[in-house]
């Protein structure tokens, strides 16, 4: 077993979803990306509890925020692009190594994009933020655990 490197990991979309068997295309553009999971709570506490309160986890809140080299001309731009103005959800895998990789595990989830705020800093390439969060849809988001020998 190894320590992994944030360099490894894989960013991944499917314009069709994640229903089925997806055909996922790298983004490759993606410089830093942070997949945020989080439960909400419910207070649980009760007279019995001896003066401690008492919490549950109950959904879990997913956020996949991700910096894009902007370029036009590349096919997961576009995708990413499209689906943020036509207001359109969008298949992504964030994943901790290749999709198709043996151990590498991550969230599938139809997302809606939910920021794409572009940076025109002087001297720097153009950047767009990007958030995107699982979408109301028929496929039930996924934590993936690659099988394999």
């Amino acid at each position: 077993m190894g320590v992994k490197l944030g360099h490894e990991a894989k960013l991944y979309y499917c314009a069709a979803g994640i229903g089925g068997t997806p055909t996922w295309t790298e983004v490759p553009g993606v410089r830093n990306l942070k997949l945020n999971n989080s439960r909400g709570e419910a207070d649980v506490s009760t007279r019995g509890g001896g003066g401690w309160k008492a919490t549950v986890g109950t959904l879990i809140d997913a956020v996949i925020d991700f910096d894009l080299v902007y370029d036009p001309d590349d096919a997961a731009v576009a995708a990413i692009e499209g689906a943020f103005f036509a207001g359109t959800l969008l298949g992504l895998a964030a994943m901790s190594g290749p999709v198709a990789e043996a151990g590498s595990r991550g969230l599938w989830a139809d997302c809606a994009i939910l920021k794409f705020e572009r940076d025109e800093s002087l001297e720097q390439p153009l950047l767009v933020a990007v958030t995107a969060k699982p979408t109301y849809s028929a496929n039930v988001p996924q934590w993936k655990v690659i099988e394999g020998s």
